[in-house]
């Protein structure tokens, strides 16, 4: 679409698909759950109008990303994840080169590591609907999330391998997208079994939302289809994993310039004590460069696709400081 480059590179064992235009300061766009680099379209084309280099892979797992295997869901953990974004700046910066990061859903939780973990490769964060979740020794937020929403809560069920895939298997590829691309109610997702998703049970139709067509709904569904779910769903899998493996990371802060946006809509919003840590003075603790934190009135989880003029403004506004 309008001039957007298609490359494959190679990396950790991978071949990840990149998209990317413009030249300029490179800006790393890393998707959710259960998106693509597609999630980012209008965010590529607006930064590359505005003198940027915007690049937005396909995570492992989704889309043209290959190489992970499916039945291991060990591979999924978020040392894997930010391995596969440092690969990735490897291979197409310069020795030395910072970038700017912007991130949503999962791939805010993989932004917040990445900076982290590897300071000295970012310029400057924007992360969109998932906020810093310090490590806690109580247990990873799988635990917690099933003691507050109890088995039909999404992440519990996403647990147990094959489980989601057959309940998601029972409808076609179209309506699960647009089920999952549709929702924009401050409650959680659950997935009684059986039922699908249970705010549309069964074959309950939902509108298609008016910011997403129905052709980036049939690019949506056409890699689901190719792919199936299991992959983004192992990154769920790997939670506990991962919280083993971040343990040295107890108190740890993200050193990184930041903003972070959300819709007040958005079921992540929602999550206990999310919105107080959100606004209150904890947050601003734990990631000290916090310069904005910025919530949208009446929009939901997918915001840089509901509201992307008002997202590209943010973005532009915040990467024009530096």
């Amino acid at each position: 679409m309008e001039g957007i480059e298609h490359k494959t590179l190679s990396v950790n064992g991978l071949s990840i698909h990149i998209a990317q235009k413009g030249e300029g300061p490179l800006v790393l766009l890393i998707h959710g759950f259960p998106e693509l680099w597609y999630s980012w379209r209008h965010q590529i084309l607006f930064l590359a109008d505005h003198g940027y280099r915007a690049v937005a892979p396909d995570l492992r797992g989704y889309g043209d990303t290959t190489g992970a295997p499916l039945d291991d869901t060990t591979k999924y953990t978020i040392h894997h994840l930010v391995g596969d974004m440092i690969g990735v700046l490897d291979a197409i910066t310069k020795e030395g080169e910072k970038v700017f990061v912007v991130g949503h859903d999962w791939g805010a939780i993989i932004a917040w590591h990445l900076c982290m973990f590897r300071p000295d490769r970012v310029k400057g964060l924007v992360n969109m609907s998932v906020p810093f979740i310090p490590w806690d020794p109580n247990g990873d937020i799988v635990t917690r999330l099933r003691s507050a929403f109890g088995e039909d809560h999404y992440m519990t069920r996403f647990q147990e391998p094959g489980d989601i895939e057959s309940e998601l298997g029972k409808m076609s590829p179209q309506t699960v997208m647009k089920k999952f691309l549709a929702y924009r109610d401050p409650d959680q997702i659950y997935f009684p079994k059986g039922k699908g998703f249970g705010y549309a049970p069964g074959d309950t139709p939902v509108t298609l939302p008016t910011w997403l067509s129905q052709q980036d709904l049939d690019y949506f569904a056409s890699y689901l289809q190719k792919n199936g779910i299991t992959g983004g769903v192992n990154y769920y899998r790997a939670f506990h994993l991962s919280w083993e493996l971040t343990a040295a990371w107890k108190g740890a802060k993200v050193m990184v310039p930041t903003k972070f946006i959300i819709g007040d809509l958005d079921l992540t919003y929602h999550m206990p004590g999310l919105k107080d840590y959100i606004l209150g003075d904890e947050f601003k603790k734990d990631v000290p460069l916090l310069q904005e934190v910025v919530v949208m009135e009446d929009v939901a989880h997918f915001i840089n696709q509901e509201k992307p003029h008002e997202v590209n403004i943010h973005i532009i506004k915040f990467l024009q400081k530096f």
